[in-house]
Parts: structure tokens; C-alpha cells; sequence
């Protein structure tokens, strides 16, 4: 078993940020000060597919793959989840006309999706209605060679998340999952998902969580981050390395070797404006590093996540407040 040194960097002010973020009035707030748009966009690839596509190509031309993420959660009516699968269409004819070839990857361009957004939390039959949306982007995907991994959210939703996609994985075997390592239950779930040679993307997790769900401490989650790691990395999957932690990074270097595995068999992932230059190394090592790319105008959950996830992202909050 892997251990690490204590001391992760690791933001004291998330829960409050996270609860802050529920807040419609600090909604309001943030949304309409004019300082805002600077530090969306040092996160956000702009509101519409004309903003990210320019972004996107300097990210392939630099040997880096993506995973872009129309931003949309809690689709509420039919005529968004429809909107929303429109939308990823379209973002999947924008992504297959993108020339790849400088990125090491065996699929450099992947959208990543919510089921939320397709439709997952709508009464009745959402979870129907969102894993045959699931099933239409896809099919669209797999015909223009552009990889699918379905998004976790609050652990809520993880159970319908997870059966959707083994209901769409068998056809599509290259769709790919998202564990949230601080949920009690992931371990358990990566066992899962690598026995059956599934694509999983390994993160943190960026929701607010009760105790009895997920681990609140940070040397519980990374310990549990270093347990599904090596249980997928020992698996017969795709193992998809989503941190900015070093020392995660290095573990997942060190298994790396010691199971065997080629560079092309696991991949690094960080998302777009955080860490570039470590992006940039790691690719230039020959390793396979993905960003996620978010783009939309329903930015305002996003960024705040990243904001509670980590002390120097709240540094560049503050920092673009107090120059106003």
C-alpha cells in the first residue's frame, strides 16, 4: 500500500465556500460584478463553441489531449435536456474537425457530460431520459473517434450515474466513468469498474458532503485517493489520473512502474488554468495528459468548486477582488 506525507494542499475555507455557493444572493453578487469575467475566464474556455475552439487548438498543438464540458447542470424540462444534447452534437462535429495528430493519446479529444444536464433528475422517467441521451451522443462520438466520460456530481446521484453507464458501456466500451475519491464507497467502486476494464477517471471530489457519505478530512482523502488509485492501476482498466497534487502525481508515477503498465495505458489529467506549466512537463515527458475544459454560460457552480478546491485558487479570487 502506497503512503504519502501528511500535508495536502488543501483548502481550510472549502465547506464555507461550498455553503456560500448555495447562496442565491451571493449568486447575484458575484455574477454581476465586472471583475468576475477576469476570473472566469483563467478558468472558463469562454460562453460559446467560438470561444473554445481556438483554445482547444492551442491545447493539441502544445502534445495535450482534452475533455470538454458544456457547462450545464439540473436540467429542469425536456426542452433543456434536448438543448443540451443539441449542444454536445454540435461540440462533437467541432471537435472531430481539430487536428490532433502532435497529442500522444489513442483518443485525443473527449467531451465530458453530466447526466444532470442530459436530463437525469427530471420526475418520473429522468433516468430513462438521460442514459438514452447518453446512448445518442455516443453513438455521434464514436462515429467522429472522440472519446465520452459521464461526469460524477453529489453522491445522490452516483447509483443511477453508475448503472447508466453499464447499461451504454457494453456498446460503447471506451465510454468512461468519474469516481470521486472522497466518498466512502469509491474504493468498492473501482474495484468494480477496473475488473470490468473500464475507463475512470480517479478525482478528489468538489461537493459539498455529509460525513456519513464522504470522508471531510484531508488525510482521509487522500489516503482513500491512494486506494483506488492502486486498485485501478492493479485493474484491467484505463486508470485517468484527474489531480494537482504532486504527490498524488508521483504515486501514480511509481505504480505506474511497478504494475507494468506503458505510458499509454494510464493518463494525467488537470483542468484548464491550473498548473500549466506541470501540464506542460508532464506531456513533455511522454505521457498522455488530458485538460478538461469547461465552456458555457452556467459557469457560476463551476468556478465556485474550484475556487473552495484550492488555497491558491482562492488567492486569485481574492487577489482580482481587491484590485476592482
Amino acid at each position: 500500500m502506497l503512503r504519502i506525507a501528511a500535508g495536502g494542499s488543501v483548502n481550510p475555507l472549502r465547506p464555507a465556500i461550498l455553503a456560500a455557493a448555495g447562496s442565491a444572493r451571493v449568486k447575484r453578487l458575484l455574477t454581476a460584478a465586472p471583475v468576475t469575467a477576469e476570473i472566469v475566464s483563467r478558468f472558463v474556455a469562454g460562453e460559446g463553441r467560438a470561444d473554445l475552439v481556438p483554445v482547444a487548438r492551442e491545447l493539441l498543438s502544445s502534445g495535450r489531449a482534452i475533455s470538454v464540458d458544456f457547462l450545464g447542470e439540473n436540467t429542469v424540462d425536456r426542452e433543456q435536456a434536448e438543448n443540451a444534447v443539441a449542444e454536445y452534437l454540435a461540440l462533437i462535429n467541432d471537435l472531430a474537425a481539430l487536428d490532433a495528430a502532435r497529442v500522444r493519446a489513442a483518443a485525443p479529444l473527449e467531451v465530458s457530460v453530466k447526466l444532470s444536464a442530459l436530463g437525469q433528475a427530471l420526475p418520473g422517467d429522468g433516468p430513462a431520459v438521460a442514459t438514452e441521451n447518453l446512448h445518442t451522443l455516443c453513438t455521434k462520438a464514436g462515429q467522429a473517434g472522440v472519446w465520452v466520460t459521464v461526469d460524477a456530481e453529489d453522491h445522490t446521484t452516483t447509483d443511477a450515474t453508475l448503472a447508466a453507464v453499464r447499461q451504454v458501456r457494453p456498446e460503447f466500451p471506451w465510454l468512461g466513468s468519474v469516481v470521486q475519491a472522497y466518498l466512502r464507497r469509491s474504493e468498492a467502486d473501482c474495484r468494480e469498474l477496473a475488473a470490468a476494464g473500464a475507463r475512470v477517471r480517479l478525482c478528489k471530489g468538489a461537493y459539498r458532503e455529509p460525513e456519513a457519505v464522504a470522508f471531510q478530512h484531508a488525510d482521509e482523502v487522500d489516503a482513500s485517493y491512494l486506494r483506488c488509485l492502486e486498485a485501478l492501476m492493479r485493474g484491467a482498466g484505463y486508470p485517468m489520473v484527474a489531480s494537482h497534487d504532486p504527490r498524488m502525481i508521483a504515486a501514480a508515477a511509481r505504480l505506474t512502474s511497478v504494475t507494468g503498465r506503458r505510458a499509454g495505458d494510464v493518463e494525467y489529467q488537470m483542468l484548464y488554468g491550473i498548473r500549466d506549466d506541470e501540464q506542460r512537463r508532464i506531456a513533455a515527458d511522454g505521457q498522455t495528459v488530458r485538460v478538461y475544459v469547461p465552456y458555457g454560460n452556467q459557469w457560476y457552480g463551476y468556478l465556485m468548486r474550484r475556487v473552495a478546491e484550492r488555497p491558491a485558487n482562492l488567492r486569485f479570487f481574492l487577489r482580482a477582488l481587491a484590485q476592482r
